[in-house]
Protein backbone atom coordinates (compact mmCIF):
# COMPACT_ATOMS: atom_id res chain seq x y z
CA UNK A 1 0.00 0.00 0.00
CA UNK A 2 1.28 3.48 -0.93
CA UNK A 3 2.43 5.49 2.06
CA UNK A 4 0.21 8.55 2.50
CA UNK A 5 1.71 12.03 2.31
CA UNK A 6 -0.81 13.30 4.87
CA UNK A 7 -2.82 11.12 7.20
CA UNK A 8 -5.48 12.27 9.66
CA UNK A 9 -6.18 9.92 12.55
CA UNK A 10 -9.42 10.48 14.47
CA UNK A 11 -9.14 14.26 14.07
CA UNK A 12 -11.89 16.35 15.64
CA UNK A 13 -12.71 20.02 15.87
CA UNK A 14 -14.88 21.29 18.68
CA UNK A 15 -15.26 24.36 20.84
CA UNK A 16 -15.71 24.13 24.60
CA UNK A 17 -18.66 25.86 26.25
CA UNK A 18 -19.11 27.09 29.84
CA UNK A 19 -21.40 24.13 30.48
CA UNK A 20 -20.40 20.49 29.99
CA UNK A 21 -21.63 20.62 26.39
CA UNK A 22 -19.41 21.56 23.45
CA UNK A 23 -19.92 22.63 19.87
CA UNK A 24 -18.74 19.79 17.65
CA UNK A 25 -17.71 21.00 14.17
CA UNK A 26 -15.93 17.85 12.93
CA UNK A 27 -16.57 14.43 14.47
CA UNK A 28 -13.68 11.92 14.76
CA UNK A 29 -12.42 11.43 11.20
CA UNK A 30 -9.78 9.29 9.48
CA UNK A 31 -8.51 10.46 6.10
CA UNK A 32 -5.39 9.96 3.96
CA UNK A 33 -3.92 11.88 1.01
CA UNK A 34 -1.71 9.67 -1.13
CA UNK A 35 0.57 10.51 -4.08
CA UNK A 36 -0.80 10.64 -7.62
CA UNK A 37 -4.40 11.62 -6.95
CA UNK A 38 -6.70 14.63 -7.02
CA UNK A 39 -9.08 14.49 -4.05
CA UNK A 40 -12.31 16.50 -4.04
CA UNK A 41 -14.10 17.26 -0.77
CA UNK A 42 -17.81 17.99 -1.13
CA UNK A 43 -20.49 18.82 1.40
CA UNK A 44 -23.32 21.21 2.20
CA UNK A 45 -22.69 24.55 3.87
CA UNK A 46 -21.80 24.11 7.53
CA UNK A 47 -20.34 20.62 7.10
CA UNK A 48 -16.80 21.75 7.97
CA UNK A 49 -15.09 21.40 4.57
CA UNK A 50 -12.74 24.37 5.03
CA UNK A 51 -12.13 23.47 8.69
CA UNK A 52 -10.98 19.99 7.68
CA UNK A 53 -8.74 21.43 4.94
CA UNK A 54 -7.08 23.80 7.40
CA UNK A 55 -6.34 20.93 9.81
CA UNK A 56 -4.86 18.78 7.02
CA UNK A 57 -2.73 21.72 5.81
CA UNK A 58 -1.37 22.42 9.29
CA UNK A 59 -3.08 25.81 9.60
CA UNK A 60 -5.38 24.73 12.41
CA UNK A 61 -4.66 22.31 15.23
CA UNK A 62 -7.22 19.53 15.77
CA UNK A 63 -9.07 19.59 19.09
CA UNK A 64 -8.36 15.86 19.31
CA UNK A 65 -6.62 13.28 17.17
CA UNK A 66 -3.49 13.83 15.09
CA UNK A 67 -2.41 14.76 11.56
CA UNK A 68 0.75 13.08 10.23
CA UNK A 69 3.14 14.20 7.46
CA UNK A 70 4.87 11.11 6.05
CA UNK A 71 3.92 9.35 9.30
CA UNK A 72 5.48 12.02 11.51
CA UNK A 73 3.31 14.41 13.58
CA UNK A 74 2.65 17.45 11.41
CA UNK A 75 3.47 19.77 14.33
CA UNK A 76 7.03 18.44 14.54
CA UNK A 77 8.16 18.60 10.88
CA UNK A 78 8.45 21.08 8.04
CA UNK A 79 5.70 20.39 5.52
CA UNK A 80 5.64 21.28 1.82
CA UNK A 81 2.12 22.46 1.03
CA UNK A 82 0.49 25.49 -0.61
CA UNK A 83 -3.07 26.81 -0.63
CA UNK A 84 -5.05 28.53 -3.38
CA UNK A 85 -7.88 30.57 -1.90
CA UNK A 86 -11.27 31.56 -3.30
CA UNK A 87 -10.62 35.30 -2.92
CA UNK A 88 -7.29 35.45 -4.85
CA UNK A 89 -5.59 36.96 -1.73
CA UNK A 90 -2.97 38.91 -3.70
CA UNK A 91 -0.97 41.87 -2.40
CA UNK A 92 -2.40 44.81 -4.38
CA UNK A 93 0.74 46.94 -3.94
CA UNK A 94 3.00 44.28 -5.50
CA UNK A 95 3.38 43.42 -9.17
CA UNK A 96 2.48 39.99 -10.51
CA UNK A 97 6.12 38.92 -10.36
CA UNK A 98 6.57 40.29 -6.84
CA UNK A 99 3.41 38.48 -5.68
CA UNK A 100 4.74 35.18 -7.02
CA UNK A 101 8.18 35.79 -5.53
CA UNK A 102 6.76 36.62 -2.08
CA UNK A 103 6.78 33.07 -0.61
CA UNK A 104 10.29 32.42 -1.98
CA UNK A 105 11.49 35.69 -0.48
CA UNK A 106 9.99 34.63 2.86
CA UNK A 107 12.00 31.41 2.60
CA UNK A 108 15.21 33.44 2.15
CA UNK A 109 15.89 32.43 -1.45
CA UNK A 110 18.43 34.56 -3.34
CA UNK A 111 16.91 37.24 -5.63
CA UNK A 112 18.27 35.82 -8.89
CA UNK A 113 17.08 32.29 -8.15
CA UNK A 114 13.60 33.31 -7.00
CA UNK A 115 13.18 35.56 -10.09
CA UNK A 116 14.15 32.74 -12.43
CA UNK A 117 11.79 30.27 -10.76
CA UNK A 118 8.92 32.78 -10.63
CA UNK A 119 9.23 33.70 -14.32
CA UNK A 120 9.23 30.03 -15.22
CA UNK A 121 6.02 29.29 -13.30
CA UNK A 122 4.34 32.43 -14.71
CA UNK A 123 5.08 31.13 -18.17
CA UNK A 124 3.70 27.71 -17.18
CA UNK A 125 0.33 29.17 -16.11
CA UNK A 126 0.05 31.45 -19.15
CA UNK A 127 1.05 34.79 -17.61
CA UNK A 128 4.25 35.42 -19.53
CA UNK A 129 4.41 39.15 -20.29
CA UNK A 130 2.26 40.21 -17.32
CA UNK A 131 4.98 40.13 -14.67
CA UNK A 132 5.06 43.94 -14.33
CA UNK A 133 1.27 44.34 -14.06
CA UNK A 134 -0.56 44.99 -10.79
CA UNK A 135 -3.54 42.88 -9.64
CA UNK A 136 -6.03 45.71 -10.30
CA UNK A 137 -5.08 45.59 -13.99
CA UNK A 138 -6.00 41.91 -14.32
CA UNK A 139 -9.27 40.08 -14.84
CA UNK A 140 -10.54 37.67 -12.20
CA UNK A 141 -9.27 34.67 -14.13
CA UNK A 142 -5.79 36.16 -14.52
CA UNK A 143 -5.65 37.07 -10.84
CA UNK A 144 -6.48 33.48 -9.93
CA UNK A 145 -3.71 32.34 -12.29
CA UNK A 146 -1.35 34.50 -10.23
CA UNK A 147 -2.70 32.71 -7.14
CA UNK A 148 -1.94 29.35 -8.77
CA UNK A 149 1.56 30.52 -9.74
CA UNK A 150 2.30 31.74 -6.22
CA UNK A 151 1.12 28.43 -4.75
CA UNK A 152 3.08 26.32 -7.25
CA UNK A 153 6.34 28.31 -7.21
CA UNK A 154 7.34 26.75 -3.88
CA UNK A 155 6.96 23.32 -5.49
CA UNK A 156 4.50 21.94 -2.91
CA UNK A 157 4.11 18.22 -2.45
CA UNK A 158 0.39 18.78 -1.77
CA UNK A 159 -1.58 21.63 -3.32
CA UNK A 160 -4.68 22.59 -1.31
CA UNK A 161 -7.45 24.52 -3.07
CA UNK A 162 -10.37 26.06 -1.19
CA UNK A 163 -13.19 26.64 -3.73
CA UNK A 164 -10.67 28.23 -6.15
CA UNK A 165 -13.10 28.68 -9.05
CA UNK A 166 -16.26 29.81 -7.26
CA UNK A 167 -15.56 33.56 -7.64
CA UNK A 168 -15.11 33.26 -11.42
CA UNK A 169 -17.58 33.32 -14.28
CA UNK A 170 -18.54 29.97 -15.80
CA UNK A 171 -16.31 30.12 -18.90
CA UNK A 172 -13.24 31.36 -17.02
CA UNK A 173 -13.67 28.67 -14.39
CA UNK A 174 -14.02 26.02 -17.11
CA UNK A 175 -10.81 27.19 -18.80
CA UNK A 176 -8.83 27.20 -15.56
CA UNK A 177 -10.01 23.72 -14.63
CA UNK A 178 -8.89 22.43 -18.02
CA UNK A 179 -5.51 24.13 -17.69
CA UNK A 180 -5.01 22.74 -14.19
CA UNK A 181 -5.78 19.23 -15.43
CA UNK A 182 -3.39 19.67 -18.34
CA UNK A 183 -0.58 20.71 -15.99
CA UNK A 184 -1.36 17.75 -13.72
CA UNK A 185 -1.72 15.11 -16.44
CA UNK A 186 1.44 16.27 -18.22
CA UNK A 187 3.36 16.37 -14.93
CA UNK A 188 4.39 19.95 -15.71
CA UNK A 189 4.16 20.77 -12.01
CA UNK A 190 6.04 18.92 -9.24
CA UNK A 191 2.95 18.59 -7.03
CA UNK A 192 2.27 14.98 -6.02
CA UNK A 193 -1.32 15.43 -4.85
CA UNK A 194 -4.12 18.01 -5.08
CA UNK A 195 -6.83 18.40 -2.44
CA UNK A 196 -9.73 20.61 -3.55
CA UNK A 197 -12.71 21.77 -1.49
CA UNK A 198 -15.72 22.52 -3.67
CA UNK A 199 -19.50 22.78 -3.54
CA UNK A 200 -19.79 22.13 -7.30
CA UNK A 201 -20.59 18.46 -7.95
CA UNK A 202 -19.76 18.60 -11.67
CA UNK A 203 -16.41 20.23 -10.86
CA UNK A 204 -15.57 17.40 -8.48
CA UNK A 205 -16.45 14.73 -11.04
CA UNK A 206 -14.53 16.56 -13.79
CA UNK A 207 -11.34 16.84 -11.75
CA UNK A 208 -11.12 14.22 -9.04
CA UNK A 209 -9.69 10.73 -8.87
CA UNK A 210 -11.33 10.39 -5.46
CA UNK A 211 -14.39 12.11 -3.98
CA UNK A 212 -15.23 12.52 -0.30
CA UNK A 213 -18.71 13.72 0.69
CA UNK A 214 -19.29 15.20 4.14
CA UNK A 215 -22.48 15.33 6.16
CA UNK A 216 -23.00 18.06 8.71
CA UNK A 217 -23.93 18.85 12.29
CA UNK A 218 -21.27 17.73 13.06
CA UNK A 219 -19.14 17.25 9.95
CA UNK A 220 -18.52 13.58 9.17
CA UNK A 221 -17.63 11.47 6.14
CA UNK A 222 -20.77 10.18 4.39
CA UNK A 223 -18.93 8.44 1.55
CA UNK A 224 -15.36 8.20 0.22
CA UNK A 225 -14.85 6.56 -3.17
CA UNK A 226 -12.57 6.52 -6.21
CA UNK A 227 -13.71 7.60 -9.67
CA UNK A 228 -12.89 4.66 -11.93
CA UNK A 229 -13.33 3.99 -15.65
CA UNK A 230 -13.46 7.69 -16.52
CA UNK A 231 -10.10 8.89 -17.86
CA UNK A 232 -9.42 12.58 -18.38
CA UNK A 233 -10.70 14.60 -20.12
CA UNK A 234 -14.20 13.62 -18.99
CA UNK A 235 -17.33 14.13 -21.05
CA UNK A 236 -20.05 15.84 -19.01
CA UNK A 237 -22.73 14.39 -21.28
CA UNK A 238 -21.57 10.79 -20.98
CA UNK A 239 -23.73 8.30 -19.08
CA UNK A 240 -21.07 7.41 -16.45
CA UNK A 241 -20.55 11.11 -15.72
CA UNK A 242 -24.25 11.94 -15.32
CA UNK A 243 -24.84 8.80 -13.25
CA UNK A 244 -22.03 9.75 -10.86
CA UNK A 245 -23.28 13.34 -10.55
CA UNK A 246 -26.77 12.03 -9.80
CA UNK A 247 -25.39 9.60 -7.20
CA UNK A 248 -23.58 12.41 -5.36
CA UNK A 249 -26.75 14.53 -5.39
CA UNK A 250 -28.56 11.60 -3.79
CA UNK A 251 -25.91 11.27 -1.07
CA UNK A 252 -26.05 15.00 -0.34
CA UNK A 253 -29.84 15.10 -0.14
CA UNK A 254 -30.47 12.00 1.97
CA UNK A 255 -31.11 12.69 5.66
CA UNK A 256 -28.05 12.32 7.88
CA UNK A 257 -29.87 9.95 10.21
CA UNK A 258 -32.44 7.19 9.62
CA UNK A 259 -36.05 8.45 9.66
CA UNK A 260 -36.74 6.45 12.81
CA UNK A 261 -34.19 8.56 14.69
CA UNK A 262 -35.65 11.91 13.69
CA UNK A 263 -37.72 13.59 16.44
CA UNK A 264 -41.41 13.57 15.48
CA UNK A 265 -43.11 16.41 17.28
CA UNK A 266 -46.66 15.56 16.19
CA UNK A 267 -46.58 12.12 17.84
CA UNK A 268 -44.53 13.16 20.85
CA UNK A 269 -41.77 10.62 20.15
CA UNK A 270 -38.17 11.32 21.08
CA UNK A 271 -39.18 13.39 24.10
CA UNK A 272 -35.68 12.79 25.48
CA UNK A 273 -34.18 14.81 22.59
CA UNK A 274 -36.54 17.71 23.27
CA UNK A 275 -35.69 17.77 26.98
CA UNK A 276 -32.02 18.01 26.03
CA UNK A 277 -32.87 20.98 23.77
CA UNK A 278 -31.49 19.25 20.68
CA UNK A 279 -32.36 21.74 17.97
CA UNK A 280 -32.42 20.76 14.32
CA UNK A 281 -30.32 23.11 12.22
CA UNK A 282 -32.70 25.48 10.44
CA UNK A 283 -31.85 25.76 6.73
CA UNK A 284 -31.26 29.39 5.79
CA UNK A 285 -34.08 29.77 3.27
CA UNK A 286 -36.82 32.36 2.97
CA UNK A 287 -40.52 31.46 2.93
CA UNK A 288 -40.86 33.06 -0.51
CA UNK A 289 -38.07 30.86 -1.83
CA UNK A 290 -39.78 27.78 -0.38
CA UNK A 291 -43.06 28.72 -2.09
CA UNK A 292 -41.27 29.32 -5.39
CA UNK A 293 -39.49 25.97 -5.20
CA UNK A 294 -42.75 24.14 -4.50
CA UNK A 295 -44.39 25.73 -7.55
CA UNK A 296 -41.50 24.55 -9.73
CA UNK A 297 -41.67 21.05 -8.23
CA UNK A 298 -45.41 20.88 -8.98
CA UNK A 299 -44.73 21.77 -12.63
CA UNK A 300 -41.97 19.17 -12.93
CA UNK A 301 -43.87 16.41 -11.13
CA UNK A 302 -46.92 17.00 -13.34
CA UNK A 303 -44.64 16.32 -16.32
CA UNK A 304 -42.79 13.36 -14.81
CA UNK A 305 -45.54 11.47 -13.05
CA UNK A 306 -45.06 12.48 -9.42
CA UNK A 307 -41.28 12.82 -8.95
CA UNK A 308 -38.75 15.57 -9.67
CA UNK A 309 -35.06 14.71 -9.94
CA UNK A 310 -33.01 17.15 -7.85
CA UNK A 311 -30.19 17.10 -10.39
CA UNK A 312 -32.58 18.11 -13.19
CA UNK A 313 -34.21 20.66 -10.93
CA UNK A 314 -30.85 22.28 -10.18
CA UNK A 315 -30.02 22.23 -13.88
CA UNK A 316 -33.33 23.93 -14.73
CA UNK A 317 -32.64 26.67 -12.18
CA UNK A 318 -28.89 26.94 -12.98
CA UNK A 319 -28.31 26.54 -9.21
CA UNK A 320 -25.25 25.16 -7.48
CA UNK A 321 -25.91 22.52 -4.82
CA UNK A 322 -25.36 25.00 -1.95
CA UNK A 323 -27.98 27.33 -3.46
CA UNK A 324 -30.65 24.69 -3.87
CA UNK A 325 -30.23 22.36 -0.89
CA UNK A 326 -31.13 24.84 1.90
CA UNK A 327 -34.48 25.50 0.19
CA UNK A 328 -35.09 21.77 -0.33
CA UNK A 329 -34.07 21.10 3.31
CA UNK A 330 -36.42 23.84 4.56
CA UNK A 331 -39.38 22.52 2.58
CA UNK A 332 -38.60 18.99 3.81
CA UNK A 333 -38.31 20.11 7.43
CA UNK A 334 -41.73 21.80 7.21
CA UNK A 335 -43.35 18.68 5.74
CA UNK A 336 -43.93 20.21 2.30
CA UNK A 337 -41.50 17.90 0.46
CA UNK A 338 -40.14 14.39 0.81
CA UNK A 339 -36.70 13.39 -0.54
CA UNK A 340 -36.13 9.81 -1.68
CA UNK A 341 -33.04 8.61 -3.56
CA UNK A 342 -32.30 12.08 -4.94
CA UNK A 343 -35.90 12.70 -6.08
CA UNK A 344 -38.29 15.17 -4.46
CA UNK A 345 -41.97 14.40 -3.96
CA UNK A 346 -44.38 17.14 -2.96
CA UNK A 347 -46.71 16.31 -0.08
CA UNK A 348 -50.40 17.18 0.12
CA UNK A 349 -49.53 19.96 2.57
CA UNK A 350 -46.85 21.25 0.22
CA UNK A 351 -49.20 21.30 -2.76
CA UNK A 352 -51.88 23.11 -0.77
CA UNK A 353 -49.31 25.67 0.44
CA UNK A 354 -47.99 26.34 -3.08
CA UNK A 355 -51.44 26.70 -4.63
CA UNK A 356 -53.01 28.89 -1.91
CA UNK A 357 -53.43 32.65 -1.71
CA UNK A 358 -50.99 34.58 0.49
CA UNK A 359 -53.15 34.69 3.64
CA UNK A 360 -53.84 30.95 3.44
CA UNK A 361 -50.11 30.34 2.83
CA UNK A 362 -49.27 32.20 6.03
CA UNK A 363 -51.79 30.09 7.94
CA UNK A 364 -50.36 26.84 6.53
CA UNK A 365 -46.78 27.96 7.15
CA UNK A 366 -47.74 28.85 10.72
CA UNK A 367 -49.16 25.38 11.36
CA UNK A 368 -46.15 23.67 9.76
CA UNK A 369 -43.74 25.79 11.84
CA UNK A 370 -45.49 24.89 15.10
CA UNK A 371 -45.67 21.21 14.14
CA UNK A 372 -42.10 20.75 12.91
CA UNK A 373 -39.74 23.42 14.25
CA UNK A 374 -38.91 23.09 17.94
CA UNK A 375 -37.27 26.53 18.24
CA UNK A 376 -40.28 28.38 16.77
CA UNK A 377 -42.60 26.32 18.91
CA UNK A 378 -40.66 27.29 22.04
CA UNK A 379 -40.50 31.00 21.16
CA UNK A 380 -44.25 31.14 20.54
CA UNK A 381 -45.00 29.15 23.69
CA UNK A 382 -42.75 31.32 25.86
CA UNK A 383 -44.38 34.50 24.55
CA UNK A 384 -47.83 33.09 25.13
CA UNK A 385 -46.98 32.18 28.74
CA UNK A 386 -45.25 35.46 29.69
CA UNK A 387 -47.53 37.98 31.35
CA UNK A 388 -46.25 40.86 29.19
CA UNK A 389 -45.89 38.66 26.09
CA UNK A 390 -42.29 39.71 25.42
CA UNK A 391 -39.01 37.89 25.96
CA UNK A 392 -35.37 38.92 25.38
CA UNK A 393 -33.43 37.54 22.43
CA UNK A 394 -30.60 36.58 24.80
CA UNK A 395 -32.76 33.87 26.36
CA UNK A 396 -32.81 31.85 23.13
CA UNK A 397 -29.24 32.74 22.17
CA UNK A 398 -28.08 31.17 25.44
CA UNK A 399 -29.89 27.93 24.61
CA UNK A 400 -28.71 27.78 21.00
CA UNK A 401 -25.05 28.44 21.73
CA UNK A 402 -24.90 25.17 23.67
CA UNK A 403 -25.20 23.43 20.31
CA UNK A 404 -23.97 25.84 17.62
CA UNK A 405 -21.02 28.17 17.11
CA UNK A 406 -21.49 31.86 17.96
CA UNK A 407 -21.88 32.79 14.29
CA UNK A 408 -24.28 29.95 13.52
CA UNK A 409 -26.30 30.69 16.67
CA UNK A 410 -26.95 34.21 15.38
CA UNK A 411 -27.82 32.90 11.90
CA UNK A 412 -30.22 30.33 13.38
CA UNK A 413 -32.05 33.00 15.32
CA UNK A 414 -32.20 35.31 12.28
CA UNK A 415 -33.80 32.53 10.24
CA UNK A 416 -36.24 31.78 13.08
CA UNK A 417 -37.20 35.47 13.22
CA UNK A 418 -37.74 35.54 9.45
CA UNK A 419 -39.96 32.45 9.53
CA UNK A 420 -41.83 33.53 12.68
CA UNK A 421 -42.62 36.97 11.30
CA UNK A 422 -43.87 35.52 8.02
CA UNK A 423 -46.10 33.08 9.89
CA UNK A 424 -47.24 35.92 12.17
CA UNK A 425 -46.27 33.86 15.21
CA UNK A 426 -44.51 36.88 16.74
CA UNK A 427 -42.76 40.12 15.95
CA UNK A 428 -39.23 41.19 16.86
CA UNK A 429 -38.26 44.56 18.35
CA UNK A 430 -34.75 45.11 16.96
CA UNK A 431 -34.13 48.20 19.11
CA UNK A 432 -34.78 46.32 22.37
CA UNK A 433 -33.68 42.92 21.01
CA UNK A 434 -36.89 41.35 22.28
CA UNK A 435 -39.48 38.98 20.82
CA UNK A 436 -42.96 40.47 21.01
CA UNK A 437 -46.42 38.96 20.72
CA UNK A 438 -48.79 41.70 19.47
CA UNK A 439 -52.02 41.96 21.44
CA UNK A 440 -54.19 41.13 18.45
CA UNK A 441 -52.27 37.86 17.98
CA UNK A 442 -52.50 36.61 21.56
CA UNK A 443 -55.94 35.03 21.28
CA UNK A 444 -55.00 33.34 18.01
CA UNK A 445 -51.81 31.95 19.57
CA UNK A 446 -53.71 30.51 22.52
CA UNK A 447 -56.19 28.84 20.15
CA UNK A 448 -53.37 27.38 18.05
CA UNK A 449 -51.69 25.82 21.04
CA UNK A 450 -54.94 24.42 22.38
CA UNK A 451 -55.57 22.82 18.98
CA UNK A 452 -52.07 21.31 18.91
CA UNK A 453 -52.55 19.75 22.33
CA UNK A 454 -50.02 21.84 24.22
Amino acid sequence: MTEPIIRAQQVEKFYAQPSENRIQVISPTDLAIVPGEIVALLGPSGSGKSTLLRMLAGLSKPSAGEVFWHEKPISSVKIHVSIVFQSFALFPWLTVLENVEAPLKAQGMAPAERRERSLKILNTVGLDGFQAAYPKELSGGMRQRVGFARALVVEPEVLFMDEPFSALDVLTAENLRSELLELWDNKTIPTRSIFIVTHNIEEAVLLADRIIVLGRNPGHVRTDFRVSNMPHPRDKKSQPFTHLVDYIYKVLTRPDVPPSDVPTLETGRKVRDQRQMHYEMLPHARPGGIAGLLELVIDLTNQSGGRADIYKLADELAFEIDDLLPIVDAATLLGFLQVEEGDVLITEDGREFAESEILKQKELFRKAALDHVLLLRQIARALNNKSDHTIPEEFFLDMLDEQFSEEETQRQLETAINWGRYAELFDFDAARRRFVLPEEEQDAEESAFEASGE
